[in-house]
Parts: C-alpha cells; sequence; structure tokens
C-alpha cells in the first residue's frame, strides 16, 4: 500500500508527496524528537492515543473524529516521513516507543520493525473478516493488514488515441524502445513504488530481470526519483501534462486520472499495516485504534481518501472503481523476509544494470 510511500495517493488527493524510501537518518532523529513533543506526558497517554504514520495518510476529520465518539479518546496523528523512515523509527526504539501505535509500514519493510522487537502481538476480532488474508507471514500477529495498493505501470490512453497510435498492453512490451521512451519508471532505492517495481520485474522475470531493465534503459526509459516527479512532471495525464504516457504509478489511480488505465500483467501488491508500538503506556487504547483502522467507517473512506483498496471483505467501493480501478488478478507477491534479505544485492544489481 505506503506506503503505501511518498505514495501515489498522495498526488491523486491533491496534495505534496515526499519520497517514501529514502533512507536518511538525520530525518528519523528529526521525527524522534518531534514524537517526543506529540506524545507529551503520562498524564494525558490515557485521554490520547498516539499514532504514527507516514505523510500520506489521510482520512476524513469525520471519520477520525468518530474513534472518540466510539471510545472516548483521542486520536492523534503524528506524521513521520515515508514507509521506511517509519521502519527504522520504530525499529530503532523498541520497547521505548514515542507513540502507541503505527500505520502505514508496507510488506517491503515489515520484517525490520518485527525482528526488531519493536511491536506487541494483536490479533484484533474484525481481522477475521478479511486483513487476515494479508497477514505477514510467518509473525505472530505484529502487525495486521488495512490496505493493499497495486504498484503497477499506467497507459495514457488518451495521448494514444489522439496520435492513432497503439499503446503497450504488457510490462513486457517496455522492451520494445519506442515504448521504453515513453516511459517514467522511478528509482527503485529512494522510492516505494519504485521499489515495488523492482521486486515486479524479479517475480516476472526470474533470472532475466537484469537484461529486461538493460533492454528498457537502452531503449529510453526516465527514471525518476519519486512518484511525485514520474506522475505529476512527466506523466501526459499528470497535473504538468509531461512527455511520458507511460508512468509506473498504482492500479487504483485510474480512479481519480480519467482516459488512463493500468497494465495489470506486472503488478506487485504492496500491503500497509497497522501495530502497537511496544511499550506503550496506553496498550488499552492502542488495541481500540487498530480495531478502529478495521472499522467499517475507516475502510469505507480508504480508497476516497488514500487512493487504495480496503482489505475487509464486503466493503463497498466508491462508484466507477470496479470499472476504471479493478484489481489484478494475479500480482507479484514476496515473503517481507525475503525483500529484507535480498534487498541491498537486488538493489546493486540493479544499479550495475542501468548504469547507475
Amino acid at each position: 500500500m505506503s506506503h503505501f510511500s511518498e505514495s501515489v495517493r498522495r498526488s491523486v488527493r491533491g496534495s505534496a508527496s515526499s519520497l517514501r524510501r529514502v533512507w536518511v537518518a538525520a530525518v528519523v532523529l528529526a521525527a524522534g524528537a518531534t514524537l517526543v513533543t506529540a506524545c507529551g506526558d503520562d498524564a494525558s497517554s490515557s485521554a490520547d492515543v498516539v499514532m504514527l504514520t507516514h505523510d500520506s495518510f489521510s482520512l476524513p476529520q469525520s471519520v477520525l473524529d468518530s474513534f472518540r465518539t466510539d471510545t472516548g479518546l483521542n486520536l492523534k496523528i503524528v506524521k513521520s516521513g515515508d514507509a521506511g523512515t517509519l521502519a527504522s523509527t520504530v525499529s530503532l526504539t523498541p520497547g521505548s516507543p514515542k507513540a502507541d501505535v503505527v500505520y502505514g509500514i508496507d510488506n517491503t519493510f515489515a520484517s525490520r520493525p518485527i525482528d526488531a522487537g519493536a511491536l506487541e502481538s494483536y490479533s484484533p476480532p474484525a481481522a477475521a473478516d478479511g486483513a487476515v488474508q494479508f497477514a505477514v507471514p510467518d509473525s505472530n500477529n505484529e502487525l495486521t493488514a488495512v490496505d493493499r495498493g497495486d504498484v503497477c505501470l499506467n497507459i495514457d490512453n488518451n495521448w494514444y488515441a489522439s496520435r492513432r497510435q497503439q499503446p503497450p498492453s504488457s510490462v513486457r512490451d517496455l522492451r520494445n524502445p519506442t515504448y521504453a521512451a515513453q516511459a517514467a519508471l522511478i528509482d527503485p532505492s529512494t522510492s516505494s513504488p519504485g521499489m515495488a517495481f523492482l521486486l515486479s520485474t524479479i517475480g516476472m522475470f526470474g533470472n532475466d530481470w537484469k537484461s529486461y531493465w538493460q533492454d528498457v534503459i537502452k531503449g529510453g526509459a526516465a527514471i525518476d526519483s519519486g512518484w511525485e516527479i514520474a506522475y505529476n512532471q512527466q506523466f501526459s495525464a499528470g497535473e504538468g501534462k509531461g512527455p511520458k504516457p507511460i508512468v509506473l504509478s498504482y492500479a487504483s489511480s485510474p480512479a481519480a486520472t480519467p482516459g488512463t488505465s493500468a497494465l495489470l500483467d506486472g503488478c506487485f501488491r504492496q500491503v500497509e499495516y497497522v501495530g502497537i508500538l511496544k511499550g506503550t503506556k496506553n496498550i488499552t487504547g492502542a488495541r481500540k485504534a487498530v480495531d478502529f483502522m478495521l472499522s467499517p467507517a475507516v475502510q469505507k473512506a480508504l480508497p476516497a481518501s488514500m487512493y487504495v483498496y480496503p482489505v475487509q471483505e464486503k466493503t463497498p467501493l466508491p462508484d466507477g472503481w470496479v470499472q476504471r480501478a479493478p484489481l489484478p488478478q494475479w500480482t507479484v507477491s514476496m515473503p517481507p523476509k525475503y525483500v529484507a534479505e535480498n534487498r541491498e544485492s537486488w538493489l546493486e544489481q540493479w544499479r550495475a544494470a542501468v548504469g547507475r
């Protein structure tokens, strides 16, 4: 989901986006200092539940207010960079949390805080209605799935129709220099969707994934540092009406951008989670916050607020989503531990393949 992430959902909502995978120690330290202030003293902890989130978090105020109505507690939102920064901040403070709950760590980073022992085990009753299907493999309920966002190539169909040209029909078509030169992709070392697409190509092409990237780069594909630049500046259907009719984004993006569609044959399933921080002094409030993220009110609000799919079954989607933003029938998915074990090696190989 990033989550999830500098995230596609941020710009689609009309808000600024930040890189969701930049690992900067200074940001982590600054986030920690901010959280100390945000948490306040122990006397207020029973009345407030502090939830640490990525910068892309957004829910209607009326939905957030319902948490107080239902529980008598105030949900305080503290934003702290991207999903990678969240995972780092949480993992560096096991047992001494600066918040009660964390939301927005995705499946490419999930193993980090779990292995660090920074999360409490909790299985909300409502998880049986859908979230359990996206549970972190080989975990002990430290994280509960909240939403999913499938990273896919997006196509500006209007651009191709106006030129009477045939758009690509598959991720594989980017090996054709004509389509490669029309694509705006994203650096996996600095971006959540960029990493997700790298994982997708590894899952799709196996040992041939490096030659795929070599073909794409040789054909003229652009590699941008983050989704904000790729979608809003490079993409021809984005805010900046750029020169590229192909962009890396999410399967849900066409729901907000008419005249576009997603190539659903090479998507990576990105899942965002909520978890209780070990050592919280408000364990009861923290559990209620986790329950809240699976509530019908939150799950129903997620698509329109953050352009992600809810994980709870039978959650209604906004009008037109089924037609404009269908879920992929098949996605690449990898266990978080497998991603963590191979991430740096894959990034090194990717840099060598694309000449960076």
